[in-house]
């Protein structure tokens, strides 16, 4: 009861008093600071890379021979949501989470130099962290950096030990061993050892108490590279998941009827040439080979190491009295498609390239084995957790804080969910969308927009006289049927295309103004 109190009051003196809890708060101090701390949840936010929600076996859509206990064992605790998208790929995804905004409202963030090279001015662009450190929290950051060279220590961290990616782009490949690791703001050093084992004892050694005030709660930000390209497993892992057979996606081969040009005739799958009938990646090979059962075996086996890393983070934080007062957060940057629609990438506005997992669990204070359909985003985090901590927002952000859908999974939703894909460009840089031959348009992927209310997706891609799409995911998963091309969902289509422009301005994206011209719908005047 008193952390619901403090968290519908703010963070600050003043809040209290208003709420009336000046007497209770006077007297948790008078007692001891350490539960004045305990009243405020620690959090632990685990954010893996490239991790579709099909690597984990507790989601339906998972094949039966991917098994993930300790994070299934966090959903069995907590709420699993159905569909989340966290981001479009790893930098913005990153940044989103670290401000709070799209990437159309966070400025200075870009790219410079070798690539991932990347800069921002820190007064231009804050991130939360340190809003959390202003109120007693004990902010850390374990693994993969992807967002400027400048890392935040001693700003927006107390502690950091990090794979600084854009300082050291000559070791940015290095996603699994030799890492160039920056501690505490201090020189990189290399170190061996299979990254993510390594990430899990650096956070272990946090929650056990290394490098923070035990009197203080924290907030943890680990962040591990896996299974990011180029998909390695730990050694003790390559022998296993064997004769691993993956259904065939049934667009896997070019053409692809009412889909984007960029979509339509993509081809980066072929039947190989050895007469097996199997797709192979035609530019890429991996530990075992380059067939699609060889790709997502490596994949797959590159989850067991983060889902063995969840099951020591849970047990060090009962060992060490916090699992209860632990608000602790799975999820991913974005999903990974393997074969559907024709990728091997992140990016495309489909739930097979961005559909990432997301669990969210405290014991006592959120429901068991819970299952939530509302479509939430990375947006909504940051809000989240705020709350969560009782503590004002620094500013605007334009997300949701998901804690009703915590407190009630079923509850009312009626906010759309806005996804953008805004290539290598942020804040005001986003105002005008480049023309789809320019160097900002990831591989060969233009910019976009989607929103997503309950089970229906609307995405526009924003190219001249590009057609827009439309997919009920309840009756068409797969999202092979575009409901925008059909003349009966024509309302439906107009009211999303509205609600779009509606969302873009509510959340401030400039780029609305310059919104290229939608194709020709043949079967219907405007």
């Amino acid at each position: 009861m008193m952390l619901r109190l403090l968290s519908g009051c703010g963070s600050t003196f003043g809040h209290l008093a208003a709420c009336g809890l000046i007497g209770i708060f006077a007297c948790l101090v008078a007692i001891s600071p350490s539960v004045v701390a305990a009243a405020r949840p620690n959090i632990l936010f685990i954010y893996t890379d490239d991790q579709s929600y099909r690597t984990v076996s507790c989601y339906p859509g998972a094949p039966d021979w991917v098994q993930t206990p300790n994070i299934d064992r966090l959903a069995a605790e907590g709420v699993r949501f159905e569909s989340a998208y966290i981001g479009t790929w790893c930098m913005p995804s990153r940044a989103t989470l670290l401000t709070g905004r799209h990437s159309t409202g966070i400025e200075s963030m870009r790219m410079e130099g070798t690539y991932p090279g990347s800069e921002y001015d820190p007064q231009r662009c804050a991130f939360w962290p340190r809003t959390f450190r202003d109120a007693g929290y004990v902010t850390g950051q374990i693994g993969k950096w992807h967002t400027g060279t400048d890392t935040g220590f001693g700003r927006d961290w107390d502690f950091q030990k990090v794979w600084n990616r854009p300082r050291h782009t000559g070791n940015a490949g290095k996603y699994y061993d030799n890492q160039l690791i920056e501690s505490n703001g201090g020189p990189a050093e290399l170190v061996t050892g299979y990254s993510t084992d390594n990430y899990t004892d650096w956070a272990i050694d946090f929650i056990r108490g290394e490098q923070r005030d035990a009197a203080q709660p924290w907030y943890l930000w680990l962040c591990y590279g896996a299974v990011h390209g180029p998909y390695e497993p730990a050694e003790r892992h390559r022998a296993l998941l064997p004769n691993v057979r993956v259904p065939i996606p049934t667009d896997i081969y070019p053409p692809r009827a009412g889909k984007p040009a960029y979509v339509y005739s993509r081809n980066e799958w072929i039947l190989d040439p050895d007469g097996s009938g199997q797709p192979v990646h035609e530019r890429a090979r991996g530990l075992y080979g380059r067939s699609l059962h060889d790709w997502e075996r490596q994949y797959n086996q590159g989850v067991l190491a983060i889902d063995e890393g969840v099951g020591r983070l849970l047990e060090a934080l009962e060992q060490t009295g916090q699992r209860e007062n632990t608000l602790v957060v799975f999820t991913s940057d974005q999903g990974f498609a393997w074969g559907q629609h024709g990728f091997r990438h992140k990016l495309a506005p489909y739930d097979s390239n961005l559909r990432a997992p997301l669990i969210i669990s405290r014991p006592g204070s959120i429901p068991k084995e819970a299952v939530c359909a509302t479509p939430v985003g990375g947006i909504d985090l940051v809000p989240t957790f705020f709350a969560q901590a009782g503590i004002e927002l620094p500013w605007d952000m334009p997300g949701h804080d998901l804690s009703p859908l915590l407190e009630d999974p079923s509850a009312e939703w009626p906010h759309p969910l806005l996804t953008l894909m805004t290539g290598d460009r942020y804040g005001s840089d986003t105002a005008v969308i480049p023309a789809d031959d320019e160097e900002v348009v990831r591989n060969s992927v233009p910019w976009w927009v989607s929103l997503r209310q309950q089970q229906y997706k609307y995405i526009r891609t924003l190219v001249k006289d590009e057609i827009e799409e439309l997919y009920d995911l309840e009756q068409d998963p797969e999202e092979l049927n575009n409901l925008a091309l059909d003349p009966d969902h024509r309302k439906q289509l107009l009211n999303f295309r509205e609600a779009t422009v509606s969302e873009l301005r509510r959340v401030g994206a400039k780029l609305v103004d310059n919104l290229p011209e939608v194709g020709t719908f043949k079967a219907s005047a405007e």
